[in-house]
């Protein structure tokens, strides 16, 4: 594992919200990430679909750590999902791309795919750059 990677990953142990949800990082390398959710009962809706909150779930993390590959830290500013389709069974995976990096914001893109590598949603989220001082004095305060 390289220093990004660990980097990474140690910020992901502490992401409570993405580890309940069982989703897990496959891959991070500059400006990409790709995410994994291997459907439990728990991702699923009453219809015995994968919920949609668990795939803009998969869809934010990858993206928000595809942003933080610079190093920086960000907050999700904005984002569009459209829900394709979807399953019931198996793994769907979320890969992110940083489409385009300014002072302040970075955009991203990202493909939900699911079995036999079908699309089930695709969207881009707008990330806004934080204080890292500030934001690591709150993550001391926990």
């Amino acid at each position: 594992m390289n220093e990004l990677e660990q980097e990474i990953a140690r910020r992901e142990a502490k992401n409570g919200f993405m580890n309940h949800n069982y989703i897990e990082m496959e891959l991070v390398e500059k400006d990409h990430a790709v995410f994994r959710l291997d459907i439990r009962p728990e991702s699923k809706n009453p219809y015995g679909m994968v919920h949609g909150g668990a795939i803009y779930t998969l869809a934010d993390n990858a993206t928000g750590t595809a942003a933080h590959t610079d190093g920086r830290y960000y907050v999700t500013q904005t984002s569009a999902l459209h829900f394709l389709r979807n399953q019931s069974e198996g793994t769907v995976r979320a890969s992110a791309t940083v489409r385009h990096r300014g002072k302040s914001t970075v955009l991203t893109a990202v493909d939900i795919t699911g079995e036999g590598g079908k699309l089930i949603a695709t969207g881009e989220f707008t990330f806004f750059c934080v204080d890292k001082a500030l934001m690591d004095s709150k993550v001391a305060q926990k």
